[in-house]
């Protein structure tokens, strides 16, 4: 009897390694509209299995700390846990649970909020990126709704389909960026024209930017500076999403 002929370079060939057990197949350029679609589908099916019918963003620097002299750690804490006590995030209402706070799960106002939520025994959302130099999630989100993306685009999207009002502290660039994408999404009516959006520390965004030279330049609308409210404590902050439109029942 002959001996089999050897296959184990058939065996070992990457061609031969199942789809979805090929790491180097699956991260490759041609599956990147399937990866896309995974990081929707992984959050998505977390975020109903938990009954999230609605979130209050929560956006603001990471470089933010406890003490640290600014008081915005300890308004988006307050803030957190005001809108979890106020807002039926911790009710599993028919619908759903409502007004969840969601943030980007690192550090800073991102902590600060989810840490409200958690001193309440609320849930809350972490949509953590990965960075170059590593975010790890901050330990106060609810585990379950702790997420990590790869693509900026697809967490972007995640932040705006449940969201039923923004609250944005100060922050740099990553601020000021998602800032700007859901007030021009509700600019443009691609998202619900009912999206309050309050700006925290009205002091800070006035020296900040200049929104009145963009009226007079003719760049935006007069109506365009009514998209958003300024609040300056917690309780104005939530007063103004109630006042813009924000349901809790």
């Amino acid at each position: 009897m002959t001996d089999a002929p050897d296959n184990r370079a058939q065996i070992n060939s990457p061609s031969y390694r199942l789809p979805v057990l090929d790491q180097d197949f699956l991260l490759g350029d041609s599956m990147r509209g399937l990866r896309f679609q995974i990081e929707y589908q992984k959050a998505e099916e977390q975020l109903r299995r938990w009954g999230v019918e609605s979130t209050v963003v929560v956006f603001g620097s990471a470089r933010v700390a406890p003490g640290d002299g600014s008081g915005w750690y300890e308004a988006a804490r307050a803030f957190g846990r005001l809108c979890s006590e106020q807002g039926g995030a911790k009710i599993n209402h028919v619908q759903g649970r409502r007004n969840v706070i969601a943030t980007g799960g690192g550090p800073g106002i991102m902590e600060a909020a989810n840490r409200g939520a958690h001193d309440v025994d609320a849930p809350s959302i972490g949509y953590n990126i990965t960075l170059p130099h590593e975010q790890e999630p901050n330990a106060y989100s609810t585990p379950d709704l702790t997420f990590r993306f790869h693509y900026f685009a697809m967490r972007k999207m995640h932040f705006a389909m449940r969201a039923a009002a923004l609250v944005v502290f100060p922050g740099g660039f990553g601020t000021l960026d998602e800032m700007f994408e859901l007030l021009t999404l509700r600019q443009t009516g691609k998202i619900d024209q009912v999206l309050p959006i309050v700006l925290y520390d009205q002091a800070f965004w006035s020296r900040t930017i200049n929104f009145q030279s963009l009226v007079e330049a003719k760049l935006i609308a007069p109506r365009d500076l009514k998209l958003f409210a300024f609040a300056s404590t917690p309780e104005e902050a939530w007063q103004q999403l109630i006042a813009q439109g924000l349901k809790t029942s």
